[in-house]
């Protein structure tokens, strides 16, 4: 035998057409002290003075059309208390009048009221969460030993604080275990092994780069979505007991490129940077060397036949490259005519690159004409081929002798006697050569006080 289960409304009211409150019952779960004072008052009077308008319409649909909607009222008890009640009101047959039934929501405001407090708490917890991960951030970017955190899936660099990036030159997507020396990797790999299964390692010294510099490693794993990571803490290695007083530290080199006026950068076999200097940042207009890091040369020079391919390719191909001619672009646009020399090595590890690169934009703002005559005789020499020798040897004594008296005459201010005795000319042939080379307009022009008295 199949039982139902029928739900009892938690309060019943009989009204007449008027809305008054003919008799009332309500469920075991709500107060039944003092039902008796509803009989006889509106039921309008009982409830809320929000609710008032919501009562007055149901008691209309209901008389109207049988049945009112559903509709959530304030209702008001005798013994004080006020529970949200979701009424509907029913007509009865004939002229018997109205009832009312009601559901009450205290268990649903209840759950509304701790999903509220749920949901605070867990914006609290987000925020504190936030405080604690800028704290780390901050810790992590501020602190003087290198820090990097690499995938625990294929050992790439995630994150590298600005000590890493500075003493090792790492950046992120670059493979780690490339930077340890090949006679350190198996012991490397033990030692992640040993950091997956207890969580932490004690410092293992192991050598890194194509230097081969000895550095402490210790090595933790953390939970990290989507996968885990591993956070690799770096010191430099201290002298083992017994072995006497560390020799004399070289000259560190790092003041000296960041102080060369001319940009440098070091790139790996692909063009990324792993280095590069102040002038370099100036150049491409980048605030911070970490901007730069990972970044492909060809973000700046992609002229083509002066690109970045061919740069790389031409040092890969023969080890070397003088005054490579290429125009360097920065991230805001502005354009600079540069050389660039540079030299690859493979040496003692993965295939790096140095390049020095000099701003040849300047030159044309101090040269006094120099970088026009070189421009006139490249132009004459063009020609080369389509011309017998004479005719390019006349041609280019034209050019010499053309730019030798323009630049007489701005020595001199326009004075063309002073511009004849500096060439050796009488002022007769300095005016002939102006008439040859269409130059009359320096002749013309107004008379300078020095030839009138010379005259």
């Amino acid at each position: 035998m199949t039982r139902v289960a029928i739900s009892q409304p938690d309060v019943t009211l009989v009204l007449d057409w008027d809305g008054v409150i003919r008799d009332a019952s309500v469920s075991a779960s709500i107060a039944k002290e003092g039902l008796e004072g509803w009989v006889g008052r509106r039921w309008t009077d009982t409830v809320g003075e929000m609710a008032g308008d919501q009562v007055r319409r149901m008691v209309e649909d209901a008389r109207d059309r049988g049945v009112s909607a559903f509709l959530q009222v304030t209702q008001r008890f005798p013994s004080g208390i006020e529970v949200p009640i979701e009424y509907t009101t029913v007509r009865l047959g004939g002229q018997a009048g109205l009832i009312a039934v009601g559901k009450s929501l205290l268990a649903v405001q209840e759950l509304q009221t701790r999903l509220v407090a749920a949901q605070q708490a867990r914006e609290q917890d987000y925020w504190k969460l936030r405080e604690i991960e800028t704290r780390s951030r901050l810790l992590f970017d501020a602190s003087s030993e290198a820090v990097l955190i690499i995938s625990a899936a294929d050992l790439r660099v995630i994150e590298a604080n600005p000590a890493a990036i500075r003493e090792l030159g790492l950046a992120p997507g670059w493979d780690f275990v490339q930077e340890v020396a090949p006679r350190d990797r198996d012991n490397f790999r033990e030692l992640l092994a040993r950091a997956r299964e207890h969580g932490r390692t004690p410092g293992v010294l192991t050598h890194l780069g194509a230097a081969g510099t000895s550095w402490l490693i210790r090595v933790s794993l953390m939970a990290r979505e989507p996968e885990p990571v591993f956070l690799i803490q770096l010191a430099p290695a201290t002298p083992e007991p017994g072995r006497g007083l560390p020799r004399a530290a070289p000259p560190r080199t790092d003041e000296l490129l960041e102080a060369m006026p001319d940009a440098f950068v070091v790139t790996d076999a692909d063009g990324r940077v792993r280095r590069a200097n102040r002038a370099f940042l100036d150049l491409v207009q980048c605030a911070t060397e970490g901007v730069v890091m990972g970044e492909t040369l060809d973000r700046w020079l992609a002229t083509p036949g002066r690109d970045a391919a061919m740069l790389l390719r031409t040092l890969r191909d023969h080890g070397e490259v003088r005054l490579f001619p290429a125009t360097l672009t920065g991230i805001l646009g502005t354009e600079a005519e540069v050389e660039i020399s540079g030299v690859a090595s493979s040496a003692g590890g993965p295939l790096a690159m140095g390049l020095l690169i000099r701003h040849i934009g300047r030159r044309g703002a101090n040269d006094d004409g120099t970088g026009e005559l070189r421009t006139a005789i490249g132009e004459v020499l063009k020609e080369m081929g389509r011309l017998p020798l004479p005719v390019l040897v006349r041609n280019t004594a034209a050019v010499v002798e053309r730019a030798c008296i323009e630049q007489a005459l701005r020595q001199a201010g326009g004075n063309r006697t002073a511009a004849a005795d500096a060439l050796g000319l009488s002022r007769q042939s300095l005016y002939a050569k102006l008439e040859r080379y269409g130059m009359q307009e320096m002749r013309e022009g107004e008379r300078h006080p020095e030839e009138d008295l010379a005259g």
